[in-house]
């Protein structure tokens, strides 16, 4: 239920209204952002909120219950505060948009409508979209572990325990040739083909230095390497930029043993009967003796 200050109730029930939204943006790394879709800059709670975004907000429902409320903020990335890049690199996933009610004949008079976080983001062109979220989807979030067969690590972090810098995983190249998302690199000639696939790939220079892409292929040819990226960087691929890769991994107990003798350190329970063993009928062809499921 929203509070209202005597006079914002006052105002708001009267024949002629002067009112906007705005929203107040929160990324976790402490940067603050303000936008409002009034024709000047209006100042909410110490922060200015600009116009010149062209940042527009859908309707949203509120609802009984846990359901999950959502609603959406679009805009184009033409503002100094808005960057293609900045979204690329995650800056604003998890961030959290307040969203006001604000008189801008008066703006010290505001009310907070709700709290949202910054879902899934999609962008075309020079356009995004954020998806916001109600608080009600943390509910929705998994705490702790899950038991399943898959490991539940991310190769090579401290769970894992494999060294990233261990050159028996991870290698340093140069891009030699660039076709879209399949780029020819040198400097991998030491690594047999697929052992990257699943893997990232951080670019060390370039405009795209810092960013990370998955890899969805690694063919070895001769002296040089083929690579195959999930997705495109920000900025296109240029020859000669320098990057450092990292092996994948498929989550699975036999790779983890076979390809990297760390199944001590396994994150996963893979003994774990599937569906098949649930849902299947009695008979004497099946082995079910209580022994492991993965040998």
């Amino acid at each position: 239920m929203l509070t209202l200050a005597p006079e914002f109730e006052s105002h708001l029930q009267g024949d002629v209204t002067t009112h906007c939204f705005a929203w107040i943006l929160r990324r976790k790394d402490g940067a603050v952002f303000g936008f409002c879709d009034h024709d000047k800059s209006l100042p909410v709670k110490g922060i200015n909120c600009f116009p010149q975004s062209g940042v527009n907000g859908s309707e949203a429902g509120s609802q009984m219950g846990l359901s999950v409320d959502s609603s959406e903020i679009e805009g184009a990335l033409t503002s100094d505060m808005l960057s293609d890049a900045d979204i690329e690199r995650g800056l604003y996933d998890g961030a959290t948009v307040e969203t006001y009610l604000v008189n801008w004949a008066q703006p010290q008079q505001f009310v907070l409508l709700r709290s949202s976080v910054i879902g899934k983001i999609t962008r075309s062109g020079m356009k995004f979209i954020a998806e916001l979220k109600s608080s009600a989807a943390l509910l929705d979030r998994v705490f702790g572990r899950r038991a399943k067969r898959g490991c539940d690590a991310e190769f090579a972090d401290r769970r894992c325990g494999i060294n990233p810098a261990d050159p028996r995983y991870a290698g340093a190249g140069i891009v030699e040739v660039v076709n879209g998302q399949d780029v020819i690199v040198s400097g991998l000639s030491a690594f047999a083909t697929h052992w990257f696939e699943r893997g990232r790939i951080t670019w060390a220079s370039g405009q795209n230095k810092g960013s990370a892409n998955s890899i969805v292929s690694h063919l070895r040819q001769g002296e040089a390497a083929s690579l195959i990226l999930q997705d495109l960087p920000v900025y296109d691929i240029q020859v000669g930029d320098h990057f450092r890769i990292l092996a994948g991994c498929d989550k699975s107990f036999q790779q983890c043993r076979d390809r990297f003798a760390n199944h001590e350190n396994f994150r996963g329970f893979p003994h774990i009967p599937g569906n098949d063993a649930a849902y299947s009928f009695a008979g004497g062809e099946g082995n079910f003796d209580g022994g492991v499921l993965v040998p």
